[in-house]
């Protein structure tokens, strides 16, 4: 996709869904119910429980329990949901040069790691392997 202007929340959602739709449909069942939102910018909230100080330093966000902590005797709570910053994506993607569908697609699978139960260290070594 080229883009003469800045992309929306809507096309960084289409993006998303494409970059989803190409993983392995295994590893696709297993974040089937998992919410994918665009958000322009992280919360105040937010970056206070990441300890972030600044908007800019979060792409992405996985709220919920990881695959590795959930059984079957859980009491039903909030979806999992990953979230995607747009604005930081977009900063990421001026300042790096990187294909902006290969960065939303980074973000996300980064994202999709943690609800599988991954740390940001184990997601690191599994993107050295590539």
């Amino acid at each position: 996709m080229r883009f003469s202007t800045p992309p929306g929340l809507d096309d960084l959602v289409e993006m998303a869904e494409h970059a989803l739709a190409a993983i392995p449909a295994p590893l696709r069942d297993l974040v089937r119910g998992t919410s994918i939102l665009v958000e322009d910018m992280p919360d105040d909230e937010t970056l206070r429980e990441m300890g972030l100080e600044s908007p800019w330093e979060l792409t992405g966000l996985y709220q919920g329990v990881p695959l590795t902590h959930k059984s079957l005797g859980d009491i039903p709570r909030e979806p999992d949901r990953i979230l995607l910053y747009r604005e930081p994506i977009l900063l990421e993607w001026i300042e790096t040069g990187e294909d902006l569908f290969r960065l939303v697609r980074n973000v996300l699978i980064h994202e999709i790691g943690h609800h599988f139960g991954l740390s940001d260290e184990d997601i690191a070594r599994l993107e050295e392997g590539d």
